[in-house]
This record gives C-alpha cells, sequence and structure tokens, in this order.
C-alpha cells in the first residue's frame, strides 16, 4: 500500500501536482514513517510549493533516518537558502557533496551560499537584522512553550508530554530553531522560528524528558533577548554584563531593577525589630531585648530568678537576688505547685 501511494506521489510530481504529491508522500509516510526516501522526497514537493520550513523538517527526518542520503542534504540546502540561512545552508550542502563528490549540483549551490554570505557581511550593519525576513510557520504549533534566558544562553520548553525521542528531530541554524514532532499517525507538528539572535549551532543541544523537551540555545553573542523570535520592527540589543567574581550578581528579569541587597537586609531587620506583637509574644520580645543588651551582672540576676522561682518572678537585680533563692510569686488566685516525679 504505501509503495503504491509512492509511486503515484511520483507521477504527481512529474505532472506539477506538487500538492497532491505531498499528500499522497504523508499518507505513505503514515504507514512507513521510518523510510527516509519518502521525508526527502516530499521535501522535494514542499520546495516547488515554496514551503521551506516543512521541507527543511523533510529534510532533517531524512537525515535522521539515513545520515549518508546526498539528496536530503541537498533538499535542506536548497530550502535553506530561500530561508537566507545561508551558513547553515552551506553546511548541510558540504556534507552532501563529501557523499557525493561527483554531483556539481553541490559545488554550484556551495559557491552561491558563498557569495550571497559575502553579500550580507558586506551589506548588514552591525547589530541591525530589520532586513532580515522573519520566519512564519504554516500552520500554529500544536504544543505550547516558552523561554527564558541567561548572558550566555536561551533555553526554550516545549510542554510536549510523553512524546517519545524517537519521533522528535531538532535541527540548529545560525538563526533558525527547527523542532519537529512527528507522532504516527498524525500530521508532523514543525516549531520553526527565526530566532532573536544568532547562536552556536555546534553548542546548542536538546533533552526530550517525560514532560517536555528542553532545548538550550547557545547565544552568539552576550545580549538581552526581548523576543524568542525575530521581528522586522528595527530593535535595539541591550548586551548584558557578566559580573565578576567580587560584584554582586544581577538577573535579567520582565521589569528592569536593580536591589540594593545590604538595603535590603537592614529593611528586614528593623522591620523585626518593630514588629508589633500582643500578650505573651510582645512579653517575650520585650524580656528578650532586655537580655540582649544587659550586662552580665542583670542577665545572671535574670537566669536566677526565672529559674529558681519557676518561671514567676524576673529580676534584674543581682545585688538583691544573688545571694538568696528566689521563691515563687505565683499570679493573685492562684496556687504554687512543686512539680512531684
Amino acid at each position: 500500500m504505501a509503495a503504491d501511494l509512492e509511486t503515484r506521489a511520483k507521477e504527481a510530481f512529474i505532472d506539477d501536482h506538487f500538492e497532491l504529491a505531498v499528500g499522497l508522500y504523508s499518507q505513505a509516510i503514515d504507514l512507513n514513517p521510518n523510510n527516509a526516501e519518502l521525508y526527502a522526497d516530499r521535501a522535494q514537493a514542499n520546495i516547488k510549493l515554496n514551503n521551506f520550513t516543512e521541507a527543511v523538517a523533510d529534510a532533517n527526518r531524512a537525515i535522521g533516518l539515513d545520515p549518508l542520503m546526498p539528496k536530503a542534504y541537498l533538499r535542506k540546502g536548497t530550502a535553506c537558502i530561500k530561508l537566507e540561512e545561508y551558513q547553515t545552508a552551506k553546511a548541510a550542502l558540504q556534507t552532501g557533496a563529501s557523499l557525493a563528490p561527483g554531483d556539481s549540483r553541490f559545488s554550484n549551490l556551495i559557491k552561491e551560499c558563498e557569495e550571497l554570505i559575502a553579500e550580507e557581511a558586506d551589506s548588514q550593519p552591525v547589530n541591525n537584522s530589520s532586513n532580515q525576513v522573519a520566519m512564519v510557520s504554516s500552520s500554529k504549533p500544536k504544543y505550547r512553550h516558552e523561554f527564558y534566558q541567561k548572558p550566555e544562553e536561551v533555553v526554550v520548553n516545549i510542554f510536549a508530554k510523553g512524546v517519545p525521542a524517537k519521533n522528535v528531530v531538532v535541527d540548529f541554524g545560525e538563526q533558525i530553531l527547527s523542532v519537529t514532532i512527528h507522532l504516527p499517525g498524525q500530521d508532523p507538528d514543525i516549531f520553526q522560528p527565526r530566532l532573536f539572535g544568532k547562536i552556536i549551532p555546534a553548542k546548542c543541544k536538546f533533552d526530550v524528558l517525560s514532560t517536555k523537551i528542553e532545548i538550550r540555545l547557545a547565544k552568539a553573542e552576550a545580549i538581552h533577548w526581548t523576543s524568542l523570535e525575530f521581528s522586522k520592527e528595527a530593535t535595539v540589543l541591550q548586551r548584558i554584563n557578566v559580573p565578576s567574581g567580587s560584584q554582586r550578581p544581577t538577573y535579567p528579569s520582565s521589569k528592569p531593577r536593580t536591589v540594593d541587597w545590604d538595603k535590603l537586609e537592614a529593611q528586614v531587620k528593623k522591620e523585626e525589630k518593630d514588629e508589633k506583637l500582643d500578650g505573651d509574644a510582645a512579653l517575650n520580645k520585650f524580656f528578650q531585648g532586655i537580655y540582649q543588651d544587659a550586662d552580665e551582672d542583670t542577665r545572671r540576676a535574670m537566669k536566677k530568678s526565672f529559674v529558681e522561682s519557676n518561671g514567676t518572678v524576673l529580676s534584674t537585680n543581682w545585688r538583691e537576688v544573688g545571694s538568696k533563692k528566689v521563691e515563687g510569686t505565683p499570679p493573685d488566685g492562684m496556687e504554687l505547685k512543686k512539680w512531684e516525679s
């Protein structure tokens, strides 16, 4: 059945019926999800439809299943060029060229990438990405995601619970994150944003956990990302100052603020001192204050009188209580009884 669908998909592609080809390839993939050829061929059909993000995801899936397939790298390189991901395209094409040394398509596209990279370097102002095209996935991702950042990295969490690691493909470009979750019998869920800033793909990593996919993006520059995704609007990039060992650390927040920890500590102590208590708590705190600030004779008098009187007398006069035993004085209407063991 899958082979028949594949044959029909190829025929549809030859007849320039690219949407039909994608649909037939998808049906074949549902029946045979571990066939790298099907993903690579669907990638080519998606390229014809200008579905470049989907094409990259398909190519990545094919590469994951068969790392020695030259045409998967060709599809990825072609789609990444269209997405202006020239460095990522060049890397994919170079790998493909090493697997197919006699294929001139790779050398031609690599040369094109190098020319485009040079043009981009000459024409693009420093720290200004306003001339880039924002990438938008053709469909809204099914899984919720959030991110937080440190000076050196951005951590992205995609909350996909119970997804097997074998069904997750994550690929890193110079300014692109590509995540594909493909469960059997379902259309692939693709999350492929153009990122706010550039990253170092070789230093990026991810883990598929029981409740989420945790992705760590290594920043190419220590700048503050105001969002995860790139925006066409001009953005002033804020460089993060990494504190030295002698400085107190500061942490990024949605509301910029600086905390004076010394001042905060003094304020807490003052609040503790000025705390208003009632009843026995207030009385105990009063006596604690006296004891803390008292001299040695006063402390001795307080201890001796309190212990000998079974907690009914508290004297601060050592001359008065130092030379005799302090008898207990119960409150009015009550009788003092000694504890018998």
